[in-house]
């Protein structure tokens, strides 16, 4: 059965492997590079001709050198929304489509991005370890963010001190 379904090259899993794979195992078979005692280019060799596709996800180089072991690939099938992991010159020239995950993780990255903001203009990982290095018995309160430095320095009538 697995010999009549379409072979699928994941040299290491990504992710989110495991959530799908008995699902499309019926459909794919994946030939599982990382699993093998074989180097990855003798490993290549012995499937050349049957890989037509090839799942990864952003920490997996498709290199040139990957791709040339590969003749017969059609399709790079990536879970990362980048393609900088992918020699994408090399595909374009031998006609191999490929699928990304697109904006999926569009939202994700900037509710990131406002986090690590916020974490930055306000200090909160940086007073997080002032409090967890001891220094606050020590070196007393830690300086806020500038809204404090502002106020201290614009409004003297709040009687705010800033020591630092």
């Amino acid at each position: 059965m697995a010999d009549q379904l379409p072979q699928v090259l994941v040299l290491r899993p990504p992710p989110v492997f495991t959530l799908f794979e008995t699902q499309f195992s019926q459909k794919f078979h994946f030939l599982r590079a990382w699993e093998s005692p074989l180097p990855t280019a003798e490993f290549l060799a012995t499937h050349a001709a049957s890989v037509k596709a090839v799942l990864c996800s952003g920490s997996t180089p498709i290199t040139a050198d990957i791709l040339r072991h590969l003749p017969s690939l059609q399709l790079i099938v990536t879970t990362s929304a980048g393609l900088n992991h992918i020699n994408l010159p090399e595909c374009r020239r031998r006609s191999i489509s490929i699928a990304n995950a697109g904006e999926i993780f569009s939202d994700d990255c900037a509710d990131l991005a406002v986090g690590l903001l916020m974490d930055v203009l306000r200090k909160i990982s940086a007073a997080d370890r002032f409090i967890r290095a001891g220094l606050w018995p020590i070196r007393g309160d830690y300086p806020l963010g500038s809204k404090v430095i502002f106020l201290s320095q614009n409004y003297p009538y709040l009687s705010i001190n800033v020591d630092y």
